[in-house]
């Protein structure tokens, strides 16, 4: 077998959520190349990044995934969307971290932080985009899934579709409406940024 083959993969994910944490160590080598793509995808639209900074990013995923008691993963879209939402949190608690370290508060540094530097300015507009994010998921679950998956997954259409069992034609038309809404509250929140608000 192929390693990182969609049917290593799924044999991987099965013995993982059956609690085999070593199934885990075994994962993580075969999906690289593709959590690679997605972090890098991700960063690259924000900002300019090293290899080393999408490491970092593959790195915390890895860890935060490794403190996960059991993990109900259904298939590989399954979870590269679970990864889709680690990697959201990686980046959001970051940006928390950082805000709070600007106030002036007492914050414990981490390497991360250190190997992904990045403007006050960025960090605000991560906290900006989740907060909306946030709030789109409680007002219509799917969408919200559909812009984690789609933004910070990088998963494609037909991946999300599956990931959520929904028609791609479902995910296209979440995908729109979302971000036009999700436009409108941030060139809101944008506005009121700029008039000191």
């Amino acid at each position: 077998m192929d390693p990182g083959s969609p049917l290593e993969i799924s044999e991987l994910l099965i013995a993982w959520r059956e609690g085999d944490r070593s199934a885990l160590d075994r994962l993580v080598p075969a999906v690289e190349g593709e959590l690679r793509r997605i972090a890098h995808a991700y960063l690259s639209r924000e900002r300019s990044d090293s290899d080393l900074q999408t490491t970092a990013v593959i790195n915390e995923v890895y860890i935060r995934l490794i403190d996960t008691e059991r993990v109900n993963c259904e298939d590989r879209s399954h979870f590269y969307a679970i990864c889709a939402q680690v990697m959201r949190r990686v980046l959001v608690d970051r940006a928390r971290a950082r805000k709070t370290v600007k106030r002036g508060c007492e914050a414990v540094h981490v390497s991360f932080d250190e190997a992904c530097p990045v403007s006050q300015e960025r960090l605000t507009d991560i906290l900006i985009i989740d907060e909306a994010l946030e709030t789109l998921t409680r007002m219509d679950p799917r969408k919200g899934a559909v812009v984690e998956m789609r933004f910070f997954g990088g998963l494609s259409v037909e991946e999300t579709a599956q990931a959520l069992q929904i028609s791609q034609e479902s995910v296209m038309r979440d995908w729109r409406l979302a971000k036009l809404w999700l436009l409108r509250i941030l060139s809101s929140a944008g506005e009121n940024n700029g008039n000191g608000g």
